[in-house]
């Protein structure tokens, strides 16, 4: 029998579907989990305290496998589950239908300034003309990011008439290449993030990717707030030197009442709520976990599994 330790919140999900040769000790609290971290082959630990998860890893000394909700791993000690031989499964692409919803949304309420009709609305005032008259069909998108969700993200502005070109390693049509896309920012209307957070990435669009920008260009940022400098940022908002953000992420989280990017009209900020914007997250991180659990079992590869040596 292989011990696995799961969180009793996912029981209704996993308990009727798990093979026999699993025994599961269900988890309800965090004192619980670590009471059972030692036992565990197969450990599903999503804390919500970063000190939580170092602790409840630095107790689960026979783990084989970790699974996770998570797509970001930055919070996890990947050294010493390296050092320790064990396989790392996130939540990469699990969230990525919704995610790549809520951006599309951003962006049309950008384009139609969306948030002074609300604002109308909430005076009982009938506008007598659109507040926004920015059109996505035609414009250049530039995903940084082309993972899960800047599939997804490509998908749905192509059927937009958009022309979305993005960064990968291999070469094809409308892709840049990842040395050759600084270069070329002030072609696109719309630059999108949506790479993983690690330090090659934490601080790449800084003072000179934001001077290199259409000076109507509007930044988008789904990943994490460390992939920006905020500062230089929040300087070429209040300036009018690009065109906006739409930020789901900023650093720190929660941004700071006092934080001068709340108070600019050509910024939006959504609180990391683009992935919680739906019903089925849990659901389809149970189906992937099942699908994984067969694999252990038959000795095959976990997908997907964190390269240690990339950070993601």
């Amino acid at each position: 029998m292989t011990i696995t330790v799961l969180n009793a919140l996912l029981k209704p999900l996993l308990e009727p579907h798990l093979p026999d040769w699993v025994d599961v000790r269900w988890y309800a609290s965090k004192d619980e989990a670590f009471a059972l971290a030692p036992l565990a082959e197969i450990g599903w630990f999503d804390m919500h305290s970063k000190a939580d998860m170092a602790h409840v890893f630095g107790l689960a000394t026979r783990l084989k496998w970790l699974n996770s909700v998570y797509a970001g791993v930055e919070s996890f000690p990947l050294d010493l589950l390296e050092a320790r031989g064990v396989m790392l499964t996130n939540g990469a692409g699990i969230n990525a239908v919704p995610i790549a919803e809520y951006i599309v949304m951003l962006m049309l309420a950008q384009c139609k300034g969306y948030r002074d009709v609300v604002r109308a609305q909430d005076r009982h005032e009938w506008l007598k003309d659109s507040p926004g008259k920015r059109e996505l069909s035609g414009a250049k998108a530039l995903i940084l990011g082309y993972g899960a969700i800047g599939q997804e993200v490509e998908k749905r502005l192509a059927g937009f008439g958009m022309e979305v070109s993005k960064v990968r390693r291999s070469t094809g049509p409308g892709t840049l290449g990842p040395d050759e896309w600084r270069g070329r920012l002030g072609e696109f209307d719309w630059i999108i993030i949506s790479v993983p957070a690690t330090p090659a990435t934490e601080g790449m669009i800084g003072a000179a990717e934001l001077a290199a920008m259409q000076v109507d260009a509007v930044l988008v940022n789904v990943a994490r707030g460390s992939v920006i400098d905020q500062p230089a940022l929040t300087a070429a908002l209040s300036e009018g030197r690009i065109g906006g953000a739409l930020l789901d992420v900023t650093t720190p989280e929660p941004l700071p009442a006092g934080d001068p990017l709340w108070g600019l009209e050509n910024t939006q900020i959504t609180m990391h709520l683009s992935g919680r914007a739906q019903e089925r997250m849990f659901e389809r991180s149970a189906l992937r976990f099942l699908e994984n659990l067969g694999r252990y079992g038959r000795g095959e590869r976990l997908e997907p599994q964190v390269d240690f040596a990339l950070g993601y």
